[in-house]
């Protein structure tokens, strides 16, 4: 079956959407409302699930050669002590992949390097969808003006204005309870270690490093949402500065304007379905979790891998997206689940029997046990695109 299609929203999902609609045969257009594409973002961390996704849709090589593979680090305390170790190696083996670590904007680059360049239009906002006969959906956009498609793809993330004109009973994203800063370095900094977390009291701080040398770096505070500071690096050096090394220096090496600041917003309520119509839903836009086990780019490019697939061997749109829905509501929502209990025993912990409780549970647990649970999300194999 191959047809045409549009995707509203130009992140990694919807350009990872487009890349693999375009593998089946498809003509595709994605339209993003941005009306200038800033190679802006902090960093990303990729299990093997989500090398697989880019490997099935032919963009594998150049993700490895701009990514990093992350075999060292671990969880620590604000005093520099190990909770746990992270064992690179043995999940490579494990998994076949390494995790690893990769500009967001890296990312975005090469999904759109796989696009002809008229495939992606900017400056385009999307307001709502509606079909205009059983078979094809119209879009409107610039005015009077409208693109027709067998199938529409909602990728506007989080936020999604799509979403809530499909699904208007549903609450829509709620605020996790955390903030997160990012940074990136503007040189190399010397680090003992390619990924790490260090859990204090409601917050946590963690970096990873990249291919040039340079490191992203986060902080994740619990804290009322809203919140916002004069001086961004001053308010992190006053809340981290006593924390152990590199955490201060990774702060100092950093341009004061280019530390971004977002709220965590989530969907706890999952969407009763991932479709609609001729309409799917993907990507943030279908299930935003908490960054918590760095599954959100992962998941959103297996939803892309899926959603192709399907479209390649089932007979008609309705069936694809049928088997879409079937395959991603109930992984990616597992996943969104998970990462919200994974939050609670990170950032949101403050009271400091529980804190010392954790420690102590996350130091006695044994290796295997954590490489199990990283398997069981990480462990997927992707759908043959033909």
């Amino acid at each position: 079956m191959s047809g045409n299609a549009v995707v509203v929203g130009g992140g990694i999902g919807g350009l990872a959407t487009a890349v693999g609609l375009r593998r089946i045969g498809w003509e595709v257009t994605v339209l993003e409302r941005a009306p200038v594409l800033a190679d802006v973002g902090g960093g990303i961390s990729l299990h093997a699930n989500g090398i697989r996704a880019l490997e099935a849709l032919g963009v594998g090589e150049a993700a490895h050669a701009a990514a990093r593979p992350q075999y060292t680090g671990g969880t620590r305390t604000p005093g520099g002590s190990w909770l746990a170790r992270l064992d690179g190696a043995a999940l490579e083996r494990a998994l076949g992949a390494p995790v690893v670590g990769i500009r967001w904007a890296a990312l975005h680059r090469l999904l759109r390097e796989a696009l002809p360049c008229e495939s992606l239009v900017i400056g385009t906002e999307v307001a709502f969808v509606g079909p205009s006969t059983p078979d094809r959906v119209r879009v409107p956009v610039g005015g009077d003006g409208a693109l027709e498609a067998d199938l529409v793809v909602v990728a506007d993330g989080v936020h999604s204005r799509l979403r809530r004109r499909l699904f208007p009973d549903h609450p829509g994203p709620v605020y996790s309870g955390t903030t997160v800063l990012r940074g990136l370095t503007e040189h190399p900094v010397p680090l003992a270690s390619d990924l790490e977390l260090t859990w204090g009291k409601g917050a946590e701080f963690g970096h990873i490093t990249f291919a040039d040398g340079r490191a992203e770096w986060h902080a994740v505070i619990k804290t009322p949402a809203g919140i916002r500071h004069t001086d961004t690096l001053a308010a992190l050096r006053s809340r981290f500065g006593d924390w152990h090394d590199p955490i201060p220096a990774l702060l100092d090496a950093t341009p004061p304007d280019t530390v971004l600041h977002h709220d965590i917003h989530e969907l706890a309520t999952p969407l009763p379905a991932f479709t609609a119509g001729r309409i799917a839903i993907l990507g943030d836009a279908a299930h935003a979790m908490t960054p918590n086990l760095g599954q959100g780019a992962s998941q959103a490019l297996e939803d892309a891998v899926t959603l192709a697939a399907a479209l390649s061997t089932e007979p008609t749109v309705k069936a694809a997206l049928a088997r879409y829905d079937a395959e991603r509501r109930p992984r990616s929502q597992s996943v969104a689940r998970a990462a919200r209990q994974a939050g609670r025993l990170g950032p949101l912990l403050t009271h400091p029997i529980a804190m010392a409780l954790r420690n102590t549970a996350v130091r006695l647990a044994p290796s295997g046990a954590t490489i199990r649970a990283v398997l069981r999300f990480a462990d997927w194999t992707p759908p043959s695109l033909g």
